[in-house]
């Protein structure tokens, strides 16, 4: 069978060698923000995982705008060595054509918190809290800290500290720029009226409120050549009445266009505690769809896609230009090699992983044990 899981596509200026790609997965191990060993033996295995497109995880451009103090950053010149290192070593081991990209945010209210599997909760006062910031004084849940409220210096210091971590994203060499806009952090807070309540410049209608975003958008670009493709990972919906909706998405991906963005990653949810109601496998690829369709960018999508057949369907008969797989990555390192198997395709695989049967071999002879 001829895949369309398994064919190239073009995203703004690079082509990638199929539509597979791994969504960026927290990974709590980074030391101030630096990369660590953790992420070196990832990267190398995200690379030869088949997957033709690998996003880092999402990468703080502020110390203050990581999620945890586990979380990766790009906002030191320590920050930066140590993810060169990560990315040298996985480009020597991928396989041909793959392309990496490191996804760069600002967590807002959602920042100053366990690691994963403490729980996520806030940190107390005897875990080295920081102060947090969003664009409105609300928590994010119940027993949630309060934010500062952004003044006109913070926003615009902010901005132009995804200019810099861009800067050093375009040094190291990545072939893409994601922008995070989703999952209720800092860009999302400023887009959803949810969590956006500001009446000044900054707030509003949707127009004030995409401001923040844009502006982020704008210094983004500028900062990057255009070899580098860009991106953005964006909300299909808030889940809750008076939120963000598809046609919201569509706007806003609309706008990433105008800008020269190569594509958006459409996901929902989470502009509140517990507000991602997942809604079965697949559950953003009707939205993923309709954005694709109407705002004319190269979409991608993830949330419960695990099945190569079901990836498959996706992006041949859906709607959707690639798919995005995180949690079926992490149960099968190799997901792309079955996918192939499965999808009866021939990815060139490294030297060391082909079994060779011993009478390939010129001149070998099988040794029987004797009985």
């Amino acid at each position: 069978m001829t895949s369309v899981l398994f064919s190239p596509l073009n995203i703004g200026p690079i082509r990638v060698p199929n539509r597979i790609a791994i969504a960026p997965m927290c990974q709590y191990s980074a030391n101030d923000g630096c990369a660590t060993d953790w992420h070196l033996q990832l990267a190398m295995n995200y690379g030869m995982s088949g997957a033709g497109t690998v996003i880092l995880e999402a990468t703080g451009v502020t110390r203050e705008g990581r999620i945890s103090h586990g979380c990766l950053g790009l906002y030191s010149d320590a920050c930066e060595y140590a993810l060169a290192r990560v990315l040298h070593a996985a480009r020597a081991v991928a396989l041909p054509g793959t392309k990496f990209g490191i996804q760069i945010g600002h967590a807002g209210r959602k920042a100053s918190t366990h690691v994963n599997w403490m729980g996520s909760g806030p940190l107390g006062a005897h875990e080295s809290p920081w102060r947090t910031v969003a664009p409105s004084p609300l928590p994010y849940g119940d027993n949630w800290h309060v934010p500062a409220e952004m003044d006109d210096r913070e926003i615009s210091a902010t901005i132009g500290a995804f200019a810099q971590a861009t800067r050093r994203a375009v040094r190291l060499g990545f072939d893409i720029i994601e922008v995070h806009a989703a999952h209720g952090y800092l860009i999302h807070e400023f887009h959803s009226p949810i969590s956006n309540k500001r009446t000044d410049q900054w707030g509003g209608d949707a127009e004030k409120r995409l401001r923040f975003p844009l502006a982020v958008a704008d210094a983004v670009r500028a900062e990057t050549p255009s070899h580098i493709a860009l991106g953005a990972r964006i909300t299909g919906t808030d889940y809750v009445e008076g939120g963000l909706t598809v046609e919201d998405a569509v706007r806003f991906a609309s706008e990433f266009r105008k800008r020269d963005y190569g594509y958006v990653c459409v996901s929902s949810g989470n502009i509140y505690l517990g507000g991602r109601p997942a809604s079965g496998p697949g559950f953003n690829v009707p939205n993923a769809a309709r954005v694709r369709k109407e705002a004319g960018i190269v979409t991608r999508t993830a949330g419960l896609i695990a099945e190569p057949l079901q990836a498959e369907d996706i992006v041949a008969t859906r709607g959707v230009d690639q798919i995005a797989i995180a949690r079926a990555q992490i149960d099968d390192p190799r997901w792309g090699w079955r996918a192939a198997e499965k999808l009866g395709v021939k990815l060139e695989l490294p030297p060391q992983a082909r079994r060779v049967s011993v009478g390939q071999w010129p001149g070998a002879k099988l040794v029987r044990p004797q009985a």
